[in-house]
């Protein structure tokens, strides 16, 4: 049921690759709730996933785009205001990646080359994308800034290697330019907790699915799904939130709060 929380709201949505994705079914969710957009994504990501499928069914437009280049993202503020008509109420960075991870790197036999790569397209590309929008003037009062981050930024999952510590700098990025954005902007900048999701890039992390298990049986209520995810998101998006804003906004059915489950206890019990 849709409740046009964000009728007349246009945005930018990175990071929708293929109907996993929490930004593509984020930008369903807006659409249905009335909002416009257009979609962006690196080069490379667009080719291998269904990025056109998507932009088809919502009506929107495509600006490739590289989230480490602040050229590109210069282009991609500008060319976005102008497709939409006018200052931009909404933005989703949902991208992010590990080199090390990829290549089976372990923690403590990083290759930093990979190690800045990751960092740059995961974490720094946040900062990138809110300075162009920054310069730019390009957010409209009461605007909203939404990154995705996990909760091993503040806790020790090994197989998520350097993703942590990418995720940990990717939150600080939220309240540092949340302060600067609020107080010179009106504009909200948070990070959403998401619980383990199966998206593409997230099944990419050693051992992904036994530990999705697991985090469904600590969660009082269950994983978030990337469904509950894009809902969450819009709601941050619309207007009911407007004072929420520098917050890391845990979304795990309970994961982060909860020491131990029963169901957990009793598989070490049997």
């Amino acid at each position: 049921m849709a409740f046009n929380l964000l009728k007349g709201k246009k945005g930018i949505i990175f990071g929708a690759l293929d109907e996993n994705s929490i930004a593509w079914k984020t930008a369903e969710s807006i659409h249905a709730e009335g909002g416009s957009f257009v979609l962006t994504n690196a080069p490379i990501a667009m080719r291998m996933g269904q990025i056109d499928e998507l932009a088809k069914k919502t009506g929107s437009e495509i600006i490739p785009a590289d989230a480490t280049s602040v050229e590109d993202l210069d282009n991609l503020v500008a060319k976005s205001m102008e497709i939409l008509g006018g200052k931009i109420d909404f933005v989703l960075h949902a991208i992010g990646m590990s080199v090390n991870v990829r290549k089976g790197r372990a923690y403590t036999d990083e290759k930093y080359d990979f190690t800045t790569k990751g960092w740059d397209v995961s974490a720094l590309s946040f900062h990138k994308t809110m300075q162009s929008l920054y310069k730019a003037d390009a957010m409209n009062e009461w605007g909203s800034i939404v990154a995705l981050t996990y909760i091993a930024a503040q806790r020790t999952f090994p197989d998520y290697n350097d993703m942590a510590d990418n995720k940990a700098y990717l939150e600080s990025v939220a309240r540092s330019f949340g302060y600067f954005f609020g107080k010179e902007k009106k504009v909200r900048v948070n990070t959403i907790s998401q619980s383990p999701t199966p998206t593409t890039a997230g099944q990419g992390v050693k051992g992904f699915s036994n530990f999705i298990s697991y985090a469904d049986k600590m969660s009082p209520l269950g994983n978030a799904t990337a469904q509950d995810c894009a809902d969450y998101t819009v709601t941050l998006f619309s207007d009911l939130t407007r004072k929420v804003t520098m917050q890391n906004l845990f979304h795990d059915g309970g994961f982060s709060n909860t020491g131990v489950s029963q169901e957990v206890v009793e598989k070490f019990t049997e």
